[in-house]
């Protein structure tokens, strides 16, 4: 296990260089944790380090440019991955949904699935049907009438 000492006697300088770059108290002591953290794993590790003051500095910095990084990725860019758990009353209408395609007539199914894994273009449907687009647009017309029976809609939801 390295010895605590010279990590402890890091902290005042690192603390001092934290906070002119975070601007924070808070965010100066985590940094500063999550920097002598590093080091110690290095260290206990068996790594030798020449100028310790000098790596954990550039360490330092180092670390405080990817957490800029780190917060500069928009919301929504392909490069997040957000984890939402569904909503169960979602969860259920969708289920009611599948339910109600899978008692349509066969032909309406498959278009209704079709639909469903995001092909909604009629003339798309007829090409990967085979059938005529006015064929595709009429089954179509007859399933959304019969899903919005079953589903207990009296009317089309319009759409925006």
């Amino acid at each position: 296990m390295p010895d605590p000492d010279p990590l402890t006697d890091l902290m005042p300088d690192l603390l001092r260089v934290a906070r002119r770059l975070t601007r924070g108290a808070d965010q100066s002591q985590d940094l500063c944790q999550e920097v002598l953290l590093k080091l110690w794993i290095r260290l206990d590790g068996g790594a030798e380090i020449d100028d310790l003051r000098a790596y954990a500095m550039t360490a330092l910095r180092n670390q405080h440019r990817q957490s800029l990084r780190r917060d500069q990725i928009p919301l929504g860019a392909p490069e997040v991955v957000t984890i939402t758990l569904p909503d169960a009353f979602d969860a259920c209408a969708l289920s009611d949904v599948m339910h109600a395609i899978a008692r349509l007539p066969p032909d309406q199914e498959r278009l209704m699935r079709l639909v469903a894994a995001g092909e909604t273009s009629p003339a798309d449907l007829a090409r990967r049907t085979g059938l005529a687009p006015g064929t595709v647009m009429s089954r179509l017309a007859r399933a959304r009438a019969r899903l919005r029976d079953d589903l207990g809609h009296k009317t089309a939801v319009p759409q925006t």
